[in-house]
């Protein structure tokens, strides 16, 4: 296994639209293992593959404390969604941003899984908002976007503070 690197936004390259995946082979596999150890390192509780600069349609979350609850998703889709929740957000491509950002408080995803079975899940909480979170940057969406001109304005300048400082 292999730790990836994060893009960090507003890297144009978080902005593709990722690609069904054709077949799940032994490749898919191994991203989906380096994903999972990446977004674990993080630490993180979602990645998707847009992050790690695949733009193959596959994220990986895992919400529960113990971190042994690894859910992957090959070309989810959302078939069904109602509510609306607000919920403050974070991301591993926006390091220390967070923000309220409003979501449907309930989806039904369906999925491939690493065997390439047809899997649903009804999700609501938190991991509703991981899962549409996700599904967004396969989208070529980050949480930002769902934001203010003027908030995405200043992320981006203290972003680009914080990069002059470390560099």
């Amino acid at each position: 296994m292999a730790l990836l690197p994060i893009l960090r936004f507003p890297d144009p390259r978080l902005k593709k639209i990722a690609s069904p995946v054709e077949k799940i082979d032994d490749g898919i596999r191994r991203l989906a293992r380096d994903m999972a150890e990446t977004m674990y390192e993080a630490p993180g509780i979602g990645l998707a593959a847009t992050q790690v600069d695949v733009h193959r349609q596959v994220i990986v979350i895992d919400i529960s404390e113990a971190r042994d609850s690894l859910l992957v998703l090959v070309n989810p889709a959302i078939a069904a969604r109602d509510g609306v929740q607000v919920c403050e957000e974070g991301c591993l491509s926006v390091p220390g941003i967070y923000d309220k950002v409003e979501r449907a408080e309930h989806v039904t995803v369906r999925y491939l899984d690493l065997e390439g079975e047809m899997r649903t899940i009804d999700a609501d909480g938190l991991l509703a908002v991981c899962l549409q979170h996700e599904m967004d940057h396969l989208q070529g969406k980050v949480f930002v976007d769902h934001l203010s001109q003027l908030k995405q304005t200043r992320i981006k300048a203290k972003l680009a503070k914080q990069a002059r400082i470390t560099a």
